[in-house]
């Protein structure tokens, strides 16, 4: 695969990636998982809880392709590294779907809080490694010359390890914040949009 295709191909797949987990946690699964009584909440929207099911799907499987092309994008700029951030990417994925069935099984639960808490609880120990990740790619992005979106990408992955770090060590200063993780969502933006159009240092990469 050429270069400038690979480029292009990682950042759809991230730009995909990036709809997929908003739509399905924030537009599908938030309102339901947010409500007061969630257990009527969820009887009377199931096909919209399925729907984030499968997005959650998709986006493991788009995930998966990202994380194998990033490496190959990346590992002239340290082979090392771009290993480690295949790794933890991988790991971070395979924890986030671990957890899914939680989801599939709080279809018909007389009380789902406790398996919605627990899918959550698993979604931020997978972030814990995406985290890591980021800060990974971040020195990757920093050998390929782009320092702006190397600054973006660590400052994302200090605002998700911080988010899984204090989901179980001080759930009260996890609440407050919540609003830092629209620092993640501009800084991943950046990165997809980046592959789309930009990312010149990688087209000889592949």
């Amino acid at each position: 695969m050429h270069a400038r295709t690979a480029t292009r191909l990682a950042g759809g797949l991230y730009l995909g990636i990036i709809i997929l987990g908003l739509t399905a946690e924030l537009a599908l699964r938030g309102p339901i998982a947010s409500a007061a009584d969630q257990a009527a909440a969820l009887a009377g929207a199931v096909p919209l809880w399925r729907a984030a099911l499968a997005a959650d799907l998709l986006m493991a499987s788009f995930d998966i392709a990202l994380a194998l092309l990033l490496y190959r994008l990346f590992r002239r700029f340290g082979p090392d590294l771009a290993l480690a951030a295949l790794v933890l990417r991988l790991v971070q994925m395979a924890v986030i779907a671990a957890h899914l069935p939680l989801l599939l099984s709080a279809i018909g639960a007389a009380d789902p809080a406790p398996l919605i808490a627990r899918h959550g609880a698993g979604y931020d120990l997978g972030l814990w490694f995406f985290g890591l990740n980021a800060l990974v790619m971040a020195l990757l992005l920093r050998r390929t010359g782009t320092a702006w979106l190397a600054w973006l990408i660590a400052a994302a992955g200090a605002v998700y390890l911080f988010g899984s770090l204090t989901r179980f060590a001080a759930p009260e200063l996890n609440a407050a914040m919540q609003p830092a993780y629209l620092v993640p969502v501009v800084a991943e933006l950046s990165f997809a949009i980046w592959l789309l159009f930009g990312a010149k240092a990688l087209r000889s990469a592949a």
